[in-house]
């Protein structure tokens, strides 16, 4: 029994912090853009193989000896 009178009002401390964090969180804009993160993972990066960029950068020709880059 005297273990409850600890544990009770611990469990309401966190409780408490956690409802805290989670409307800081909502304040902050945390939960403002669901699905741009989920999409954005299909088109943050380029082709590796596209070497357009890297001609325009690079106005040199490659060796032609030089292996291939992977």
């Amino acid at each position: 029994m005297p273990a409850l009178y600890v544990m009770i009002p611990a469990a309401l401390l966190i409780v408490a912090i956690a409802v805290y964090i989670f409307f800081w969180a909502v304040d902050s804009g945390q939960y403002d853009d669901l699905d741009g993160p989920a999409h954005s993972i299909l088109f943050d990066d380029q082709d590796p193989k596209h070497t357009a960029a890297v001609d325009e950068a690079n106005p040199t020709k490659p060796d032609d000896k030089a292996p291939p880059h992977a």
